[in-house]
């Protein structure tokens, strides 16, 4: 199983990614919002998450190996969770996922129908059954911080911003509020080290408001 691959950007198409890695190039499935992302990026170094899966007609015996690459380890994670659905496969998905990942899962969390009906190869049905299954598992995917956005600028790392949600979730607080507190103390810009700092600032911010 490949899990992570890292080489040099030969060439970004619009299904494609391929990757030099000393005498050999690769070639990789990668969704519109990762395309978007990686353009003019040829000629530089690039790791990418992967998922490794065999494509074709096993009947026939046409079975091809593909790799389908993401930024991050989470938008992995999403994609994998995505193509569990019925009647979602692992091409409708790449098809599908044009915008960000913390979009999309804020979509699923609000039951919005209407916006995931907007993604290509999405429609209503399929909507109704991405929201049925996925609700309750996404969450922490519509707290994510954009993939562009500089390191000096994410002021808390994805397990902390998971912990708290979590912790806010246990005391009582619906999702939704637990998300807009977490997003409060962010919006902040300070940093935060820890489960604590970020907790203490959460609270500090209902305090104040």
């Amino acid at each position: 199983m490949i899990t992570k691959i890292t080489g040099t950007i030969v060439r970004v198409d619009r299904e494609y990614l391929t990757l030099e890695i000393e005498a050999m190039h690769y070639e990789i499935l990668i969704s519109e919002m990762v395309r978007r992302q990686l353009a003019g990026s040829t000629g530089k170094e690039l790791s990418l998450f992967t998922v490794h899966y065999l494509e074709g007609n096993p009947m026939q015996g046409r079975m091809k190996p593909r790799l389908v690459g993401f930024l991050t380890e989470a938008e992995r994670e999403f994609f994998d969770l995505f193509c569990s659905v019925d009647g979602v496969g692992f091409r409708k998905a790449l098809r599908a996922v044009v915008r960000p990942v913390r979009e999309i899962a804020m979509a699923i969390e609000d039951q919005d129908v209407k916006t995931l009906s907007t993604l290509p190869g999405i429609g209503e049905a399929t909507s109704e059954r991405i929201i049925a299954k996925l609700r309750r598992k996404v969450p922490k995917f519509a707290l994510m911080v954009d993939h562009k956005t500089p390191e000096k600028e994410v002021h808390a790392d994805r397990t902390i911003v998971e912990d708290v949600y979590q912790a806010l979730l246990s005391v009582g607080n619906a999702p939704e509020s637990a998300k807009r507190m977490v997003d409060d103390a962010l919006a902040t810009e300070k940093t935060f080290k820890n489960f604590q700092a970020l907790m203490e600032e959460v609270y500090h911010q209902q305090n104040a408001s």
